[in-house]
This record gives C-alpha cells, sequence and structure tokens, in this order.
C-alpha cells in the first residue's frame, strides 16, 4: 500500500520482541514506557523493543509504516458472515451503516461486525434455518404419497413407547442432534424416558457442560449410579428437575437471583457477560457475585465455589426455550425414524445426496434397519429418494452425467405412456435429449434398466448401434418419411434383435455402481467384514468426534492410491480407506511405505492404527502400522426366503452358487409364510466358505435382506 519494498517490512518485524506478537497494543508498549506495573511483562516488551524504537526515530520510512500500523493495530483484518444473524432497522440500512455484497449468493451485509452494530442500536436478531424441518416435511410427503396418510407431527404424543425405545437403544442416526457417535452413547447412558430428558440432551453435549462433565452426572444421577447433589442446599427446588446440575441459562440467573439477591435485570447481564465470555466483563462479575453472596450471609467461598460452577457452563448454555425447540425437532425425527423409518430415511438421503459421506452413514443405517435402497430404475424412481413397498429406491438425479432436467423428461415419458417395456421402448419414447450417449452409458452402469431384465454388459455393448438407428429412424419420421416403404412400427419392432448376453461379474458391476452413484449400493465389498469391523476397529464417520492426535484405529476398503516423493526420493502414499459408513484419506510417511507398502493395493481391506490430523473441517489419518483385515471365523450361514419364491429354478440357482464357494460352514435355509419360519439344514455336501463374493451372489438372487 505504502510502496516500500518487502525488505523494509521484514526488517521492521525482526526488530520486534517475539513475545509481543498478536498481543493487544504491542506498537504501543514497545514505543512507550509502561505507566504502570499492572502487567509485567510489559516491561520486558519495552526493554526487548530498544532496535524498534531507534529504527522508528531515526529512518523516516520505518516511522511513517510503523505509525499506519498502529492505526490498524487490533482491527479486524478479514470480513465474514454470521451465519443466521439479521440485522434489523427503522429505515433503510444503507442510510445507517456501510453495506456490501458479499460470498457466492451476493448477499447484502453490513461493513460493521456484530458489537459495532448493538452499539449504534441496531436490532440484530439470529434467525437459524434447519435443514431437518424440511427433511420432516419430505417424509411426511413420502407417507402420504406411499401409503395414503396424512400425519400431523405437530400433534404426535410426546410419551410415545416406540420413540423412547429406540432412543434408549441408541438407534439415533439421521435423529436431529442426537446422531454423533458420542451422544449415542450418552443417550444410552441416561436412557431417556421423557420429553424433558431430550431437551437436557441437546443442552449438554456442548463444549461448557462437557467440559465439566455434567452430562455423564446427569445421567449418572437420573439412573441412580450416583446420589443427586446440590451446589447449595438454597439451590435444591430449581435444580430438582435436573438432579443438581445446571443445564439451562435459566439456572444460572436463578442462582444468581437466590444466593446473591441480584434483580432479574442483573441476572441477565451475568447471562450475557457470560456469553460473550470478555475476560474483563467476567472478573467483575465474579467480584460482584461474590460480594453480594457475602451480603445475603453466605460465606465468601460459597460466593466462589458457585461461580466456579456456572462460569464453564454458561458461556455455552442454552436457555431452556431454544432447548425445548431443538428437543422437539430431535422427538419429532425420532419418532418418524421409529414408526416410518424407509420414509425417513429416504428423506434423509434426499437431504445428503450431494455429501457422499453422509450419504454412506445413512446407506449403512438403512442395511443394519433391514431396510433393502435399489439402484435407480427408469421405471420406479423419480427424480429423489423414493419408497417403494418399504423399499428405498434411488433417484435418477444421482446419477452421475445424468442431470434433472434429464429425468424429468424421463419420468413426464412414463407418466405420459406408462412404464418402458424394454429398452427399445425407452429409446422410442424419450425425448432425443435424453439419448445422449454418455448419459445413457451412465444409466446403464448404474443399473437403471435392470429392470427390464437386461444384462448390463450386453446392453452396454449394444447400445450405441440401438440409440444411432433409432434417432435416425426418429428423425426420418420428423421429414416424413416413415412410410416411404410402407413398414409400420410393429415391423420395426420384429426387426430389432434382443437384447441378450452374459453379466459382468459381481465386483465390475460394483465397480461401475461406484463410479456413476459415488456410493456401493446393491451390494458392498466389506458386507461380510462388517462383524469384523465393527468389533476391532472404531467407524470412520465417528472420527470427527476425536480431537487432533488422537490414536485411532480404522478398517476399511483401499482406494484412490495416490504416489508421492519426498525431497529426499523417499516414496509416501496417499489413498482412501472407506468403510460402511464413510471415508477418510491415509496418509503414509516413508518409514510406514517402508514397512507395510506392499499391503496398499487398491480394493485390499487393510486395518489402520496412526493418529489423526485434525485440523479445520477436513480430517487424515496419519498411518502408524497397517494389518490386513483377518475375518472372524464363521461357524454358519442362514438364508431368509419367503416360501413363495422356492421354485424348482430359484433352487437350482441356489445350489450352482454354493457349488462355486465350497467349504466347511453349514448353511441353513429359513422359509417364511404367512410371519412362519420353517428352517431347512442343507446336505453337508452343500457346505461353503463366508466370503464377501458368496454374500454378493447370494443376495443378488435372493435379495437384499436374504443374508441373516
Amino acid at each position: 500500500m505504502l510502496g516500500h519494498p518487502y525488505a523494509v517490512g521484514d526488517r521492521i518485524a525482526k526488530a520486534m520482541p517475539p513475545a509481543i506478537l498478536g498481543k493487544e497494543a504491542a506498537l504501543d508498549v514497545c514505543l512507550n514506557p509502561p505507566v504502570t506495573d499492572a502487567d509485567p511483562f510489559d516491561k520486558d516488551w519495552y526493554a526487548n523493543a530498544t532496535e524498534l524504537r531507534e529504527m522508528y526515530r531515526s529512518d523516516p520510512v520505518v516511522t511513517q509504516v510503523v505509525d499506519v500500523a498502529r492505526g490498524l493495530e487490533n482491527l479486524r483484518r478479514q470480513d465474514s458472515i454470521h451465519a443466521a444473524a439479521v440485522v434489523i432497522s427503522p429505515e433503510p440500512l444503507t442510510e445507517l451503516v456501510p453495506v456490501q455484497r458479499k460470498g457466492e449468493e451476493a448477499e447484502v451485509v453490513t461493513q460493521y461486525e456484530m458489537n459495532g452494530i448493538a452499539d449504534l442500536g441496531l436490532l440484530k436478531m439470529d434467525f437459524l434455518g434447519l435443514r431437518n424441518l424440511s427433511i420432516i416435511e419430505r417424509a411426511l410427503e413420502l407417507i402420504r404419497e406411499g401409503q395414503g396418510l396424512d400425519v400431523d407431527i405437530d400433534s404426535v404424543p410426546l410419551d410415545d413407547a416406540g420413540t423412547f425405545g429406540l432412543l434408549r437403544r441408541g438407534d439415533t442416526v439421521g435423529v436431529f442432534q442426537l446422531e454423533g457417535s458420542g451422544l449415542r452413547a450418552l443417550v444410552r447412558s441416561l436412557q431417556p424416558d421423557r420429553f424433558e430428558d431430550i431437551v437436557a440432551l441437546v443442552s449438554l453435549y456442548r463444549p461448557g457442560p462437557l467440559g465439566q462433565n455434567m452430562h455423564t452426572a446427569y445421567a449418572d444421577r437420573k439412573n441412580g449410579r450416583k446420589p443427586v447433589e446440590y451446589p447449595h442446599e438454597a439451590t435444591a427446588r430449581f435444580l430438582s428437575d435436573t438432579y443438581g446440575v445446571i443445564v439451562y441459562q435459566e439456572q444460572v440467573m436463578q442462582i444468581a437471583q437466590e444466593m446473591a439477591g441480584y434483580s432479574m435485570a442483573e441476572a441477565d447481564d451475568l447471562r450475557s457477560a457470560m456469553g460473550k465470555k470478555v475476560k474483563a466483563a467476567m472478573q467483575a462479575q465474579r467480584q460482584k457475585f461474590i460480594a453480594r453472596c457475602v451480603e445475603q450471609g453466605h460465606p465468601a467461598q460459597v460466593g466462589a465455589d458457585l461461580f466456579d460452577a456456572i462460569e464453564p457452563f454458561a458461556g455455552y448454555g442454552f436457555n431452556k426455550a431454544h432447548a425445548a425447540c431443538y428437543g422437539l425437532v430431535a422427538y419429532q425425527t425420532a419418532w418418524l425414524k421409529a414408526h416410518y423409518p424407509a420414509e425417513y430415511l429416504a428423506a434423509l438421503l434426499t437431504a445428503t445426496k450431494r455429501d457422499k459421506d453422509r450419504t454412506a452413514i445413512y446407506l449403512s443405517e438403512c442395511r443394519t434397519m433391514g431396510i433393502d435402497v435399489l439402484v435407480p430404475d427408469v421405471n420406479e424412481s423419480e427424480m429423489d429418494f423414493a419408497v417403494r413397498e418399504g423399499k428405498i429406491r434411488f433417484g435418477l438425479s444421482a446419477v452421475r452425467n445424468v442431470g434433472e432436467g434429464v429425468v424429468e423428461k424421463i419420468v413426464s415419458a412414463r407418466r405420459e405412456g406408462g412404464h418402458f417395456a424394454d429398452f427399445y421402448d425407452f429409446v422410442d419414447r424419450v425425448d432425443p435429449l435424453v439419448l445422449n450417449k454418455r448419459t445413457v452409458e451412465s444409466l446403464i452402469k448404474a443399473g437403471a434398466f435392470d429392470g427390464m431384465s437386461h444384462s448390463r454388459k450386453a446392453l452396454l455393448l449394444q447400445y450405441e448401434e440401438i440409440l444411432d438407428a433409432t434417432l435416425e429412424r426418429r428423425r426420418n419420421e420428423e421429414m416424413g418419411q416413415f412410410s416411404l416403404f410402407g413398414g409400420d412400427a410393429s415391423e420395426v419392432d420384429h426387426a430389432r434383435p434382443p437384447i441378450g448376453g452374459d453379466e459382468w461379474s459381481q465386483k465390475i458391476k460394483l465397480s461401475f455402481e461406484k463410479e456413476m452413484l459415488g456410493l456401493y449400493v446393491s451390494d458392498h465389498p466389506l458386507l461380510a467384514a462388517g462383524p469384523t469391523l465393527k468389533a476391532t476397529v472404531q467407524p470412520i464417520s465417528g472420527l470427527l468426534d476425536h480431537s487432533d492426535k488422537s490414536p485411532v484405529s480404522i478398517g476399511g476398503l483401499v482406494s484412490s492410491i495416490t504416489r508421492r516423493f519426498t525431497k529426499a526420493g523417499d516414496l509416501m502414499l496417499f489413498f482412501q480407506l472407506e468403510d460402511l459408513e464413510g471415508s477418510v484419506e491415509v496418509v503414509a510417511f516413508p518409514r510406514v511405505v517402508n514397512e507395510y507398502g506392499p499391503l496398499v493395493v487398491e480394493d485390499s481391506v487393510l486395518v489402520v492404527k496412526g493418529h489423526l490430523d485434525h485440523r479445520g473441517d477436513d480430517i487424515k489419518v496419519i498411518a502408524k502400522e497397517l494389518a490386513e483385515l483377518t475375518l472372524r471365523a464363521h461357524t454358519e450361514v442362514r438364508l431368509e426366503v419367503p416360501a413363495r419364491r422356492l421354485s424348482s429354478e430359484l433352487v437350482a440357482r441356489l445350489k450352482d452358487v454354493l457349488s462355486h464357494h465350497p467349504g466347511t460352514a453349514p448353511v441353513f435355509l429359513h422359509m417364511v409364510s404367512e410371519g412362519r419360519h420353517k428352517v431347512l439344514r442343507l446336505a453337508d455336501s452343500h457346505r461353503v466358505e463366508p466370503r464377501s463374493a458368496l454374500y454378493a451372489e447370494l443376495r443378488e438372487l435372493l435379495g437384499q435382506g436374504a443374508v441373516m
């Protein structure tokens, strides 16, 4: 800005004592002798800044730079947008404060920060938008469409046994505010049985209460594992509902009124000062609180202990009204998951379709709950996730290279003329804009034509020829040449060769699904290893709950390997490790590569021990040890199949699948008819070796829920 070379700034910076960098009014401390002994470090900073003072007095350039810097010191160096704040004024804001456009959406924001806005007397209110409200609305739409029921979510009973059963089991993946691994553990420990427990839950799992172990105290006291204790016997009447634990901001205010004789306004000032966490203001409030406790006849130590108890909490505590609103949304989402799991999870999947890590978590939850998630289908799918006969169908818009405009044209053609009979019928009826080769190829790889009994491999080999012929014929028809030789549509159809042939292996099918959808849907290579992973390592989705440098042990499938070299020429590896709920980047430095490098190959299943690199929003795992995952021994394989499906053809195909995986584990067949099970143990000649490939083939033959 001043036009001086870089060396000038570098010389001045090196003359500043390192200890003062980032301190308030640092330049003034360096240039002017301390006038008090309030801060003992002031004298040291002043003594160590002799060179800077000499430069300032003797060099006009340094004087100019330092004077400009003193004017800028302690000002904010960048601007940002509050996530939910709205400034309200009695007249147009442009008449009162400077404004600017900010961010990708070019939002109009004030150029003054929030404290400056408040000092001007303008009103700032936070309007928090919750995606979960849209998820609830979408779930209700799916229930209405699929079951014809109009559910009034605002009238559901707040003592529903099914909902509290789900909560007490900790089955809260996808439940608002309660789905983190730490929170699920807290829910199981707390065993909620009333709505007030949910309100407390969303308040307790925050930095202040967590730092004081208030969350565990609440759970232990509620369930009789520890006695209920109060900071002072006088606080019992407003802490009894929370077992002696300070949970809400209102309780802080009540303590101030009861113990220190504060007025409501003074108590609110205390709450506000704690929320802002201003050190000087907090010190003044502490002295006032203790003094007022003494005035009320309490020992000074009681006042100090009480203030120490509430100070760490109040800076992060919820007021009860806010917590109750969050608790109600949490309860409503838990109610929907307990009573309409397919519709609720479909709504969740739609809301997170751009976030593959979240989608993977909810897909895994579907598998855990026994809800089939099916690949997209041009005859069944809508734009987004939908529910068909209790199963969740992927939306067509989730397919790579298939835009929403294309999906609208496919759905429109289907609604106008009914389901497509086969691939030929599809290309005859949809808008020609849909018949882009890249789009059709993506639909084939994603399995969108599986319902027409075409093999994906055969269709991929023939689709270009079919598209070219169809598009040429449709162009000719538009030009009036369709009856030139007296042929009609039926004759053309009879001339079309059938689309037949063998299918890809399950591994190739899954790899194409992953490519087109970003996820494994019809099956997952790790399903066979799921129980072993769950028993031996932590889920990747839970890594966000851990702090930087935390030791971790994770396991999963290796993909996307990148090789780099250090300046010394040593090899480093960066690879994605994916389990059933998410993925994370793993970094292996040269020492680890030298010892374990041969294990890192695509599609291998590894256990990684190391520590978390959690800086900012991105997380990585720095590997220390790698090992191949050893599957637990399986003693048997159990299959559940509706009795009406067991035709001679299906039985023959089942025997064929089992024969390709000979081993020692016996196979049990559970035949289900009208809710009753009949179990058959297959002959020893059909014993198998339980492994991923076997499970994949069985699920393909019998359905997702067949392998028990």
